[in-house]
């Protein structure tokens, strides 16, 4: 599937949204892993980086929020209901993994979990172990670092190269990704393997660069990454693709949410 044809199927979709806007508001009940170590094998593929990120406030996200892995790197505000424990502003988890339990919406690190209560009242609400609570997704922001590339170990050059995406800001999904060598029009496209990582087997020479498809405003939106791979790439490290992504993506929703939450108990 050509990143043309996706971008022209990320318009339809957005443009037939009866009511968009950028904060719908959901309820749901929220869990918490007891050890950080189930997130480092979740399912986006970040693997041991994923506890570095956001603080380690994480979140394994339902199918329909995980979309077969283009809401890796989501980020979402979320806040549990019980007034007695829970603060107004809750926190903001990152989508690394996804929930196949479908009594949730996510599953958070604990980090995640406690960082929803008030000052003091974390190990109390760690007890309750399941919790209500009201979310919406929110803009990533990585404070002006750019999105990045990491080459994956299973990478085989010249024949094979895995990526991933890494500070992937704004609020945003990356449902297309093209490369090329660096100068070409010849562009390749690569196919998301699962998760966050996008494979091709058709590896073009020397230094490489990148066109991406981004879900943007009521439809998609093109990203160049002109030169971010050296010719001489190599397998496990990070590469700075030179751009951000700050672009909000409309949802087609009702009750949006404009101002301030409306607290429940």
């Amino acid at each position: 599937m050509g990143v043309f044809y996706l971008l022209c199927l990320v318009t339809l979709v957005l443009a037939s949204s009866a009511i968009a806007c950028d904060r719908c508001v959901h309820r749901s009940k929220v869990a918490f892993f007891s050890k950080a170590q189930a997130l480092q094998s979740g399912a986006c593929g970040y693997g041991s980086l994923a506890i570095g990120f956001n603080d380690g406030r994480l979140a394994a996200a339902a199918p329909s929020i995980y979309k077969d892995g283009a809401g890796c790197g989501a980020c979402f505000q979320i806040r549990c209901k019980d007034e007695r424990i829970c603060s107004k502003e809750g926190t903001t988890v990152l989508v690394t993994d996804q929930n196949r339990n479908n009594a949730t919406d996510f599953v958070l690190s604990s980090r995640g979990f406690v960082a929803m209560a008030k000052k003091g009242m974390g190990q109390d609400l760690l007890k309750l172990g399941l919790a209500d609570v009201e979310y919406k997704r929110v803009p990533c922001d990585y404070q002006n670092k750019n999105l990045a590339i990491r080459v994956e170990e299973s990478s085989q050059k010249p024949h094979y190269l895995a990526i991933k995406f890494l500070y992937q800001g704004g609020q945003t999904e990356i449902v297309g990704v093209d490369v090329a060598q660096v100068g070409s029009s010849n562009w390749k496209f690569m196919s998301r393997n699962h998760g966050a990582v996008w494979d091709t087997s058709r590896v073009p020479n020397g230094a490489l660069q990148f066109r991406l498809v981004v879900t943007a405003g009521y439809d998609g939106k093109w990203y160049w990454a002109k030169s971010v791979l050296p010719a001489d790439w190599k397998n496990s490290v990070i590469y700075d693709s030179g751009i951000q992504i700050s672009d909000i993506a409309q949802e087609g929703c009702s009750p949006c949410d404009e101002t301030t939450w409306k607290h429940q108990s």
